[in-house]
């Protein structure tokens, strides 16, 4: 009996080194990982020892990756394969080094070199640790030095003819030259690496990564386009790889985005949540601040500012930047001034051009709100100059939008138009239906600063119908109250307009100038707001605009 059941283990411990090799090639990961984790150690080679770490690195189970790594590098170093070793601790430094624990993945890089010591400069495994080396630089913000690193990862790639190095080479020089203003540029080499990624000549934990480093970039320069179908793709390439988890979170957090941009908000919320969950499980902590930013974001325009506060400070609280959209509660809050004491802080630090074109938009509508024009105009001049550069329809609409924000501000609605309206096609053209219905309230108001009311009222009437089935209940009721229905004690919407001017401590002929009326024309307005609402003064006037929301 005895031998029967050592027989009947040994054919079992037999049979999960065979079924992990077959799980192996299935990329059947979970599978993979419990099979070729039972098997009998002293029967995995190196290879099999290499696979169990891919598996495991893809179902988020870091302690065996890392272990498996570890066993492959001692075999490959007892049988005196040192290129072999130095390639087993690139990817120990790997999975430290992408899950914050640099210190000990410095030391995995170096001990990997140590091994490559008298292999010529361009050998291979010199490529995989100029990728660490790249990333380091990056982080110290040596884009010069890191270039040079990405150009010679690209052509250490080219020389042995291995897709991981190329592709990661182009998405490397393509966001550095995204990041340096040469968007354009940047753009064509991550096309490139596309090409690569869809033949499937890239492994998987490269191919995952480069999608997801490909798709970050575009969403920072809001190429929807590019980002949308980069996401699918991922998607696609997700979907059939059994038990993987690493990179659904990007994923799901990139869908979320998506949704978001299109005025899917509910959809985007549950993908978020999604990604929120992934990203947990896979012990990516700093990327949990991503999606919960996101979903800061959402909620928001949803008018759930208690929520979106929240959702802020939990992604802070994960090493994530929680500015601007916090700005942008505090200001739906009525806190214009913290919010004016973080934009202007956000529009006075020195930053790159992809980082400044996604302050810009939420800084000018601050400004505006706060009554700095002059501020604003600068900033709108500066996100159009990006915007033109870059050449990504939605940043150009969000230029746009801050380009007739500015000139509403400074009194010169004509000038606001055509602005507005590029911005309202360009949002129409990629599916932005929330964004797009912003600008027709502010086409709204530039049209009635022009005396145009009907055109006015027609806009505001549109834009209040998308809003309403966006589920977006702060900016309908916004366009409702500018509409002038749900207006207390029956003031019109240009009355109420005069009297946000009043709260504001505005003379008459300031107020005229400010409306384009004649001075007879405000003094009429403002006999009909006291005689509405009971006030017999500016000053109560002015308390009755803060009391009922109007100011």
């Amino acid at each position: 009996m005895g031998r029967t059941r050592d027989l009947a283990r040994d054919r079992e411990v037999g049979d999960h080194l065979g079924l992990g090799r077959d799980a192996i090639a299935r990329q059947a990961w979970a599978e993979a990982r419990d099979h070729l984790a039972r098997a009998d150690p002293a029967a995995l080679t190196p290879h099999d020892w290499h696979s169990l770490g891919t598996a495991a690195y893809l179902v988020a189970d870091r302690d065996t990756a890392v272990g498996a790594w570890q066993q492959a590098f001692t075999l490959h170093t007892r049988a005196g394969e040192p290129v072999a070793a130095a390639m087993d601790a690139n990817w120990i430094a790997f999975v430290h080094n992408t899950t914050g624990n640099i210190s000990v993945g410095s030391g995995w890089v170096a001990r990997g070199l140590r091994l490559l010591d008298g292999e010529p400069d361009d050998a291979e495994p010199r490529g995989f640790f100029a990728i660490h080396e790249f990333y380091r630089l990056l982080e110290a913000g040596d884009f010069p030095a890191a270039a040079a690193c990405g150009e010679r990862v690209l052509d250490i790639g080219r020389r042995w003819g291995n897709a991981d190095l190329v592709s990661f080479g182009l998405v490397g020089r393509g966001r550095l030259l995204i990041y340096t203003g040469r968007v354009a540029e940047g753009l064509g080499l991550l096309d490139e690496a596309m090409t690569c990624l869809t033949n499937g000549e890239v492994s998987p934990i490269a191919s995952g990564n480069i999608y997801c480093a490909m798709i970050e970039g575009c969403q920072e320069i809001s190429d929807y386009r590019r980002m949308s179908e980069w996401t699918d793709a991922l998607t696609r390439w997700c979907e059939p790889q059994g038990g993987l988890v690493t990179f659904t979170g990007q994923c799901a957090v990139h869908r979320g985005q998506i949704l978001r941009a299109h005025g899917s908000f509910r959809e985007a919320l549950e993908e978020l949540e999604l990604a929120t969950r992934r990203y947990a499980a896979d012990g990516l902590v700093p990327a949990v601040g991503l999606a919960l930013y996101e979903r800061g974001e959402v909620l928001r325009a949803l008018g759930d500012l208690d929520g979106a506060e929240a959702a802020y400070e939990q992604a802070a609280g994960h090493g994530f930047e929680p500015q601007p959209g916090l700005s942008l509660a505090w200001l739906a809050r009525g806190r214009t001034a913290a919010a004016l004491a973080s934009v202007t802080r956000l529009f006075d630090e020195p930053a790159g051009p992809v980082q400044r074109a996604g302050r810009l938009p939420a800084v000018v509508q601050v400004l505006v709100a706060g009554g700095d024009a002059v501020a604003a105009r600068a900033a709108a001049d500066e996100l159009l100059a990006l915007a033109d550069s870059f050449g990504c329809e939605a940043l150009t609409a969000e230029a746009g939008y801050a380009a007739g924000l500015a000139s509403l501000a400074e009194g010169h609605p004509a000038g606001a138009l055509a602005p507005l309206r590029r911005a309202w096609k360009t949002w129409i053209g990629v599916g932005a239906r929330y964004d797009a219905a912003r600008a027709r309230v502010q086409i709204a108001l530039a049209f009635r600063a022009l005396g145009d009311e009907e055109s006015a009222l027609s806009e505001l009437a549109v834009a209040e119908r998308a809003f309403t089935e966006l589920g977006t209940a702060p900016a309908r009721r916004e366009a409702a109250r500018l509409r002038g229905s749900g207006l207390p004690d029956g003031l019109t919407a240009r009355e109420v307009e005069v009297l946000r001017l009043v709260a504001r401590g505005q003379s008459n002929p300031q107020i005229a100038a400010a409306l384009f009326l004649a001075d007879k024309t405000v003094a009429r307005h403002l006999s009909n707001i006291f005689a509405k609402t009971g006030v017999t003064s500016r000053t109560a006037a002015a308390t009755y605009a803060h009391q009922h929301d109007l100011a």
